[in-house]
């Protein structure tokens, strides 16, 4: 295995908080393949470009020797996680949680090595508690530290339900690091009061605590809410590739770079200087390839540029629209509106006011800005309608 050091530096990248790094490195320095879990709640019936932000730090640690395990919470999915839920949830039913169980075996190895990757369920354990076991689980951990939770705390002031049931959740999710004998555990930063319920429980079970590491949430196609389903931004990881490719085309080139940064391995200096356009492009096309095939990827490809693609050449003057003709320069409402992502000057004038309007990523607020001959731009107009346009 490579030194603590170089793993160290792999490992901690995208990561938000380590409980505790020295931790980490003396369990590396200990020359063992490691037990790494992260657990998935079978919610929904399909996982997203938000989940795998876990499942791509799960993969570096695979491809270092260490032991992976891919725990589906099908018992505590029927409980549902209360973290950053403001009401109690609706629990859903065994048959639910079965059938979306089954969906995330077949989507997780399209990132996680199948042969190297445990695949586990709780209620493997969990199912099997006895209500004495359950009673004894309860009584590890006060209701005062359960009420430390944020979440809990404000329910709790605006005096809305919090179930017993919803309290056992962070027992349930730490008791599977004692049966697992995790090392370390994975988790989005919403999940750090349940991870750290891990080392409680497994310091109480006499077991060596295992360090967390908590990963940012993934802001989805609006670039301001987390990736959820529940608010349609998500990113399907079988999404047609077509319609996966135009998604991720749509997103801003900040929220590229992040992209960048927690799905892949790319040195995010070299993306840096690519024109925004090509790199959104190689992204598209990269994660399209991964979840579908290389062909697939091409041929999405093909599509958005025989969808969105069109070129207006100029000469030394060009007519534009039937009001104006451009000599030296070509305005923006002009191309907006000749680019049919607008239906006429005024709703064009309208959406640059309204901050609505990017140009190779960059906010146009000026109605009379203005686009030089020879170059090509990526314009985008509100969160769905864009266009590259040569000029």
């Amino acid at each position: 295995m490579k030194p603590a050091e170089q793993q160290t530096k792999l490992l901690l990248r995208g990561i938000v908080e380590v409980i505790q790094e020295k931790e980490l490195i003396d369990k590396l320095n200990l020359k063992r393949p490691l037990r790494v879990k992260a657990g998935f709640d079978p919610t929904a019936p399909d996982l997203h470009l938000g989940h795998t932000v876990l499942l791509h730090k799960l993969k570096q640690f695979q491809d270092l020797g260490h032991e992976v395990t891919f725990l589906i919470g099908d018992f505590t999915g029927m409980i549902g996680d209360p973290s950053g839920v403001t009401e109690t949830r609706k629990p859903l039913t065994e048959e639910d949680v079965r059938e979306n169980a089954k969906t995330y075996e077949r989507q997780v190895f399209k990132i996680l090595d199948r042969p190297r990757t445990r695949v586990r369920f709780n209620s493997e354990w969990l199912g099997r508690m006895s209500p004495i076991e359950f009673a004894r689980l309860g009584s590890k951990v006060t209701v005062a530290r359960m009420m430390e939770r944020d979440d809990f705390t404000k329910r709790f002031r605006e005096q809305k339900d919090i179930s017993i049931l919803e309290f056992y959740y962070p027992l349930l999710q730490g008791y599977d690091s004692v049966e697992l004998r995790a090392d370390v555990e994975l988790g989005g930063t919403d999940q750090k009061f349940n991870l750290l319920m891990g080392r409680t429980l497994q310091r109480r079970y006499g077991q060596e605590e295992q360090v967390v590491m908590t990963l940012p949430l993934l802001e989805g196609t609006d670039g301001v809410r987390k990736m959820s389903k529940s608010y349609g931004n998500y990113i399907a990881l079988e999404d047609p590739p077509s319609e996966m490719f135009g998604k991720i085309m749509s997103i801003s080139d900040v929220l590229m770079l992040r992209y960048y940064e927690l799905l892949t391995d790319h040195d995010l200096d070299a993306i840096r200087t690519m024109h925004p356009k090509e790199a959104k492009l190689k992204l598209a096309e990269e994660l399209v390839a991964q979840y579908h095939s290389k062909e697939a990827a091409a041929q999405a490809h093909h599509e958005f540029d025989q969808k969105f693609s069109k070129k207006i050449f100029a000469g030394d003057a060009v007519n534009l629209s039937d009001s104006a003709t451009i000599t030296a320069h070509t305005d923006i409402v002009h191309v907006l509106l000749e680019a049919n992502l607008v239906k006429s000057k005024s709703e064009a004038r309208r959406l640059i006011q309204q901050g609505a309007v990017d140009i190779d990523g960059q906010r146009i607020t000026e109605v009379d800005h203005t686009l030089a001959r020879g170059k090509t731009y990526h314009i985008k107009v509100g969160k769905k309608r864009f266009v590259s346009v040569s000029i």
